[in-house]
């Protein structure tokens, strides 16, 4: 085999991936084209909205600006009557990391009852968070909260998989944090391109969680065991 046919096969090999990096980022741009807002009286209600989960502090300890602006863009949405619940979904793969909860406590912070926050600790990807609000949680039309190159990546995940979902954009970040996460959705877009093609699937399932807020009859039930 000569130097010169190697050099040749890697430079079509380098072509191809380029070409797949290149075509699966134009795909899911298109895929949510009009389907992403930044004011949230164009956006139509829903009866969810899914919080896509991220660390809350980065690795040198300082404060995750993804997560602050996923907070409050899903505050937003909550105040303005776009959604009556929040469904988190995130990274609880250790039992000292917990972005559902992590997110949660924030809410409540911001104001969001409790009531209305439902937790999905087996979000590990986007693509598990999207299909598990369907699988596990029944919700068939969804509104994502993230930032716009992340909503539109799991709005093109939904379309593929039978689910409306519209996304309501955090405010995003500029800088070198900001350059690098853009250079990685770049990526992540070819996985999750592929992965649809291979229809690869979350990595748990689990029992059918209802979304809806405790009944009067149920909060009386569980004050009467209290008590006993």
């Amino acid at each position: 085999m000569s130097f010169k046919w190697i050099i040749r096969a890697v430079g079509i090999v380098f072509i191809l991936l380029l070409t797949m990096v290149v075509f699966s980022n134009y795909t899911i741009t298109r895929a949510a084209e009009n389907k992403t807002f930044n004011d949230v009286n164009a956006i139509k209600k829903s009866n969810i909205g899914l919080l896509l989960g991220t660390s809350k502090y980065y690795k040198d300890g300082g404060l995750n600006l993804y997560f602050k602006y996923r907070i409050d863009a899903a505050v937003t949405l909550y105040r303005n009557g776009k959604i009556d619940f929040i469904l988190v979904s995130g990274d609880n793969s250790s039992k000292y990391y917990n972005e559902p909860q992590t997110f949660k406590k924030e809410l409540i912070k911001r104001g969001i009852p409790e009531a209305v926050i439902f937790l999905d600790y087996a979000g590990f990807r986007t693509l598990d968070s999207v299909i598990r609000a369907k699988a596990i949680f029944g919700q068939s039309d969804i509104t994502v909260i993230s930032q716009q190159f992340h909503n539109e990546r799991a709005i093109y995940i939904a379309q593929k998989k039978g689910i409306k979902a519209v996304g309501f954009n955090a405010k995003d970040i500029g800088g070198t944090n900001g350059l690098q996460v853009k250079l990685r959705e770049y990526f992540a877009r070819t996985k999750a391109f592929l992965d649809i093609i291979f229809h690869v699937e979350p990595k748990f399932y689990g029992k059918e969680i209802k979304i809806s807020k405790p009944e009067k009859n149920d909060s009386l039930k569980a004050d009467s065991l209290d008590n006993k």
